[in-house]
């Protein structure tokens, strides 16, 4: 419970763009590997390991990347070309997961699911690490298969993360977006 609040406040000051989200993301993922490591899951652990690495990564990234005006990181939608690395990546990388869970099933208790949830959520932070637009439609399809699943396992509090990850998704590709698009101040009633 606790690592998932710190993964939605990580998710909420990314929406902010601020630097902040990396740092609150890595506790999550440290939470989360001592909470698996205590449950005997060796694949929940390996997987927030990864997590935490993208988070380290994208914490320099946002230290080094464009700025705007406000000094807040410049978002953009991704090249078409990117676009295209990212959908691949992702594809191949769930496919790998997928295949490597099913062989391994002591790494997953659902392993294609799994895969799709975990390679998505590394493409979300990825795509935000590089200020991307498309970050946010990364995490609205990995909610898409996080929300039913966790409600059908019985995770209810696990459920109802992501249907708040699903509405501050949403609200934070519209104020990104808009942004990237004219270079405009915080929607009304937004943070800045």
């Amino acid at each position: 419970m606790i690592g998932n609040l710190f993964g939605l406040g990580a998710l909420a000051l990314g929406w902010r763009r601020s630097v902040w989200t990396w740092p609150v993301q890595f506790v999550a993922g440290a939470v989360l590997v001592t909470a698996y490591a205590s449950a005997q899951l060796s694949g929940g652990l390996g997987k927030q390991l990864l997590v935490m690495a993208v988070a380290a990564w994208g914490w320099r990234q946002w230290h080094t990347g464009r700025q705007d005006h406000g000094g807040q990181i410049a978002v953009r939608f991704a090249s078409w070309r990117e676009r295209a690395a990212l959908v691949g990546a992702t594809a191949a990388g769930t496919l790998a997961v997928g295949g490597l869970f099913t062989a391994v099933p002591e790494l997953s208790w659902n392993p294609w699911p799994d895969a799709y949830i975990f390679v998505g959520t590394l493409a979300a932070m990825v795509a935000q690490a590089r200020g991307l637009v498309e970050f946010w439609f990364a995490w609205l399809l990995v909610d898409l298969v996080g929300v039913p699943l966790a409600f059908s396992s019985g995770l209810a509090f696990s459920g109802l993360v992501y249907v708040i990850y699903l509405a501050l998704a949403l609200w934070g590709a519209r104020d990104w977006w808009l942004r990237s698009r004219t270079g405009a101040p915080a929607l009304e009633g937004a943070p800045a």
